[in-house]
């Protein structure tokens, strides 16, 4: 039994990154024995175990035999025949194809290393073609390694095309490509995650209203060097499509409602947004009660900052710049957030009238503003 560390420890390691998580690898070894040196069973689809004391997770070494479509049409051979190579053979990248054994022998059969050296991502094996999962982890790992000047090598780009072309990415299931889709636009660069999509034909299959909607990957780009709030960057990805097309792609993928509400509101109400500065005192109100900003004063906001990035006229160089919309439309709801209610009501006093009182107090303020 021989235990390696593999994967993005070891890519991270060799990249001078801080490692975060340790996954290992099992040569050598069957269920039983790992159960008896303490170790707990947790995999569903093959034998993956956590540490006794660290909590790490062990995987037996396997390889894979595609038996159907998709990313879960695999039976797997877990056996202690299986070599450390054809486990690694079976990875997506031939940068997370490297393993470390325990002496710190560094175990690279696909030069994976050569390939950290030459900033690529490249495929390790035909067999990639087989999970289109994959598409969407080389469009993660570009969003993440763009920073340091990591590219999609041509051969693997024109494999992610064929993979396309052989209705591969039907089969990808809503969570999973919401997860690999958020874990993207937390990175440095998200829009290298949708360039990626777009280059091997993807988008379209995946995200048809994004396909023609560039203003929406420029706007996240945009996003990146003002702010690292995942909510914020999708809803500037979505902003320029239709309310439908919005809501179409948010059902498809099951995103989150958080996300979905805040991008929504941007798509509804960006025009009173980028005309705040000739509405009337009333319309205003109207904006600030139709955003909920009254008893959602976070995401109201967020939908500010959204409309700030995807709207300045110049290069944003903060958050709130004097006289902006978002400034001036921030202006209005602190007004109007603090009014005394107290003084304008009396025991008593029916529901509607109290309503109205409070409008009218709250359009004062704005306008007292202006």
């Amino acid at each position: 039994m021989k235990v390696y560390l593999v994967g993005g420890a070891v890519r991270d390691e060799l990249l001078g990154l801080p490692v975060k998580e340790k996954d290992w690898v099992v040569v050598g070894a069957t269920p039983q024995q790992m159960i008896e040196l303490g170790y707990k069973p947790v995999g569903k689809d093959f034998p993956v175990f956590l540490h006794p004391e660290t909590k790490e997770e062990y995987a037996l070494a396997r390889t894979e035999r595609k038996v159907g479509k998709g990313y879960t049409g695999f039976v797997f051979d877990t056996s202690p025949e299986v070599t450390l190579e054809e486990d690694l053979l079976r990875r997506d990248l031939t940068i997370n194809a490297i393993a470390k054994s325990k002496e710190g022998e560094i175990i690279d059969p696909f030069q994976g290393r050569e390939a950290i050296r030459n900033k690529i991502l490249r495929h390790v094996s035909p067999a990639f073609a087989e999970d289109p999962v994959r598409i969407l982890r080389v469009g993660r790992f570009a969003a993440r390694f763009a920073d340091f000047g990591f590219t999609v090598v041509a051969e693997t780009t024109d494999l992610m095309k064929q993979m396309v072309k052989a209705g591969e990415v039907d089969a990808l299931v809503a969570e999973r490509v919401w997860k690999e889709w958020e874990r993207a636009l937390a990175e440095k660069n998200p829009e290298q995650f949708f360039i990626v999509l777009t280059d091997c034909g993807a988008i379209e299959a995946l995200f048809p209203p994004l396909s023609s909607a560039n203003t929406g990957v420029e706007a996240l780009k945009k996003s990146v060097s003002n702010t690292d709030d995942t909510q914020v960057r999708f809803a500037c990805l979505l902003h320029a499509l239709s309310e439908d097309q919005a809501s179409q792609i948010c059902s498809r993928y099951k995103v989150p409602s958080d996300f979905r509400d805040l991008a929504l509101l941007v798509v509804r109400y960006q025009s009173e947004y980028r005309h705040a500065k000739t509405l009337d005192a009333s319309e205003i109100l109207n904006l600030l009660q139709s955003c909920d900003a009254f008893r959602r004063e976070e995401r109201f906001s967020k939908f500010l900052h959204v409309c700030e990035i995807c709207f300045a006229k110049n290069e944003l160089k903060g958050f709130r710049e004097p006289e902006n919309e978002a400034w001036l439309l921030t202006k209005y709801f602190e007004a109007t957030k603090n009014i005394d209610i107290k003084k304008i009501i009396t025991k008593g006093m029916p529901g509607n009238e109290i309503a109205e009182r409070i409008k009218q107090a709250r359009i004062e303020a704005i306008n007292h503003i202006s």
